[in-house]
């Protein structure tokens, strides 16, 4: 046995060896184009090239959008993990674990509350990494406790929407949810704040026939896919083919179905100015402060010219 080839050398091999992270390139799904993984998260995951917007994590989205990163975490309801001991291939509690380790989230829904340009606002985010961002007992909590927390702070109310619709696992009681959160909205709309959502791709079943569509305005990201069925199911229903972009944002705005696309660069500046209009709130103090007045051309002329004191010594 050679002791330099067979121990020493593999050490020092195992030593200076490099891990490759998985997701170090990402492909751009609109153009095919490969991009460096932390040029796209630094540009808010939109592809610096096609501007396509790849899907946001719950925690990327909050620090997006809150004043220098920080908010509180609402502490949301405990509800049951698995009321129907549901199993198909596998047990629906393993999935909850699984998803829960892989997004670093207790559900589909995350609550914070923070300031955006000054202004206390709730804003609540699906995450579609966590079992498709789908709405169980646990994201209709969290969306009903964000509502409540809106009308306690007296404040706007912002949902992030991103979904595959209602959690089949939790059958009826999933289907629950959407009522519960539309009296939820009704409930924040008596106390006359605003109820703004955001449509982010995709956003469809279940969600889309509830919360996601009662909003005051409603904002789409470019390119989101929004709507309740699929096209498959609808095009084999009315047997007919459907137009190109059919259920994309901008066919939506065009159609009426949404009041605005606006791209991920633009989205907090847009929030901001939305919830000042809807609760009056003054301008921030950089946009606020009057411009110097402008002197006339006689006042110019007559003024006497001034000399700069000396600094001190």
């Amino acid at each position: 046995m050679n002791w330099l080839t067979n121990v020493v050398r593999p050490k020092i091999r195992n030593m200076l060896r490099r891990e490759t992270p998985e997701n170090l390139w990402i492909k751009c799904p609109d153009s095919g184009q490969l991009v460096f993984y932390k040029d796209v998260e630094a540009n808010q995951f939109v592809i610096p090239g096609s501007n396509y917007h790849m899907r946001m994590g719950a925690v990327a989205r909050l620090k997006s959008v809150f004043d220098n990163e920080t908010w509180y975490d609402i502490a949301l309801p405990e509800v049951t993990p698995d009321p129907l001991k549901f199993r198909d291939e596998r047990k629906y509690a393993d999935r909850i674990k699984d998803a829960r380790a892989k997004t670093g989230l207790n559900d589909a829904i995350k609550v914070g509350f923070g300031k955006l340009e000054g202004m206390g606002v709730v804003i609540a985010v699906q995450d579609f990494d966590f079992m498709g961002g789908s709405l169980g007992m646990a994201a209709g909590e969290a969306i009903v406790r964000g509502l409540e927390l809106a009308v306690e702070k007296k404040c706007p109310f912002i949902v992030f929407a991103a979904s595959g619709g209602a959690r089949m696992q939790e059958g009826i009681l999933s289907l629950m949810q959407m009522p519960r959160t539309t009296v939820g909205v009704q409930m924040l709309r008596e106390t006359k704040q605003p109820y703004i959502v955001v449509l982010t791709n995709p956003t469809t079943g279940g969600v889309t026939a509830s919360y996601a569509m009662l909003g005051d305005v409603q904002i789409a990201e470019p390119g989101a896919l929004i709507g309740f069925a699929g096209a498959r199911v609808i095009e084999q229903t009315i047997r007919e083919k459907l137009p190109d972009g059919f259920q994309r944002a901008e066919y939506l705005l065009d159609h009426g179905m949404v009041d605005m696309v606006v791209h991920r660069h633009e989205m907090r500046p847009t929030l901001a100015r939305l919830c000042r209009l809807f609760t009056k709130a003054p301008a921030p103090e950089t946009v606020s402060k009057p411009a110097p007045e402008v002197a006339s051309a006689a006042q110019i002329v007559s003024a006497p010219e001034t000399v700069p004191a000396a600094p001190h010594a």
